[in-house]
């Protein structure tokens, strides 16, 4: 009798840990830098998460943060990244730079935007 009252108890509870792990899971994101990076531990992008397109920040491990490339990360760079999404953003284990085709439809057209944008600030300054 004791059991049938636990049942639902333990099941609730169950529950409530498996979603608590599939919130630490890794997740896939593209992603494009949407900001002239200042502090490349905290790049803010448009990323498409989950179906939906949202402003977010990019934290990168100490292993992303120290590659060159990553330090040479700029405005409208295409993004394909493998982590975790945290309160402060999204944490980054792997990441890959993309040709701008490569993203998902909804991010295809703000990176053309932010590259017409940028070439329209700095084709000025060539002249």
């Amino acid at each position: 009798m004791h059991m049938r009252a636990l049942l639902p108890v333990v099941m609730t509870t169950g529950l409530l840990a498996a979603s608590s792990l599939w919130a630490d899971e890794e997740a896939v994101l593209f992603a494009v830098v949407s900001e002239m990076p200042k502090d490349k531990l905290r790049v803010a992008a448009k990323g498409f998460l989950d179906g939906a397109v949202t402003d977010l920040k990019l934290l990168p491990s100490e292993t992303i943060a120290g590659n060159p490339v990553w330090r040479k990360l700029e405005i409208c760079h295409a993004l394909k990244a493998e982590g975790t999404r945290t309160p402060e953003g999204f944490k980054l284990s792997t990441v890959r730079v993309l040709d701008a085709s490569m993203l998902p439809m909804p991010l295809q057209g703000i990176a053309g935007d932010c590259l017409l944008k940028k070439a329209l600030e700095i084709a000025p300054m060539a002249d």
